[in-house]
């Protein structure tokens, strides 16, 4: 049995998904049972991660956890991930598989190296996923590119590693099913950068559209990148980090090949797989 957090989430579907089809138990942990729309087998079950003993009745014969941390503000991550680890140790030391961020070394203080040390304190056996940017986030533009055909944000000369959610997906369930990524850091990246400008052009060209980019300031959006985040602070953050993407490309990786036997998919492919959401 393996109990997927996050599991209606970006990542943790497709994680559900595959483990399904791979003949997989899964326990799924959400808020709301009722509303979850997962595949017919999967055991859904209501817990919350802010109060971690609500996980405890729902890890019997539990092997692997999918953790997805959904809160971004340190502190927070401070008081409840190493509660959430003790839970977890304390009902038969499952593998923990946990989707941090590339920027979790260079940021010690971020809510992804915050997790990833409770993790580790705990004595659970651990795989650390650090993607570098996921390609769903470009989906906010969905709704200025299906309305005017004009992206408005800034930093388009920022070059990303873009990754597919799902070679995230794929790569959390090889270590959830297969202990030789015990104590295992991979750093997940897409096969090439992507300025921000060049992603909307590859948008276009697969949805048949002819799109433009306009760089606006970056305190133009700070406030809504505040509300949508969750956090100024992680809003500041955000655009600290793609200012710096403009002088110094994302990282590009060999970790998902190395793992999956095949390349990570491109930029192109994830968007050709989600044209319809830009139509």
């Amino acid at each position: 049995m393996i109990l997927v957090t996050g599991a209606t989430g970006n990542v943790g579907r497709h994680v559900v998904d595959r483990l399904v089809v791979a003949g997989h138990g899964v326990r799924a942990i959400t808020r709301d049972p009722s509303g979850a729309n997962l595949p017919d087998g999967v055991e859904v079950v209501a817990a919350d991660l802010a109060e971690p003993e609500t996980l405890r009745p729902h890890l019997d014969g539990v092997e692997a956890v999918f953790l997805i941390w959904p809160f971004v503000d340190p502190t927070a991550a401070t008081q409840l991930a190493p509660r959430v680890a003790d839970v977890l140790a304390s009902a038969g030391s499952p593998r923990v598989v946990y989707v941090s961020a590339a920027s979790a070394e260079a940021d010690p203080n971020s809510f992804w190296a915050v997790v990833e040390r409770a993790i580790t304190a705990s004595g659970l056996p651990w795989t650390m996923l650090r993607p570098t940017g996921i390609a769903t986030n470009v989906l906010s533009w969905a709704a200025p590119i299906r309305t005017e055909g004009v992206v408005r944000w800034p930093y388009g000369a920022a070059a990303r590693s873009m990754i597919h959610e799902d070679d995230i997906a794929a790569v959390a369930v090889e270590a959830l099913t297969n202990d030789r990524h015990d104590k295992q850091t991979y750093v997940l990246s897409g096969p090439e950068t992507v300025t921000q400008r060049e992603q909307v052009r590859i948008v276009g060209e697969v949805i048949g559209r002819n799109l433009h980019w306009q760089d606006v300031p970056a305190e133009a959006i700070r406030p809504m990148l505040a509300v949508a985040m969750g956090s100024p602070v992680f809003a500041d953050a955000a655009l600290a980090a793609w200012a710096a993407l403009v002088e110094t490309p994302e990282q590009v990786t060999g970790d998902v090949p190395a793992v999956l036997g095949r390349p990570a998919r491109t930029f192109a492919q994830w968007a050709a797989d989600h044209a319809a959401d830009f139509v």
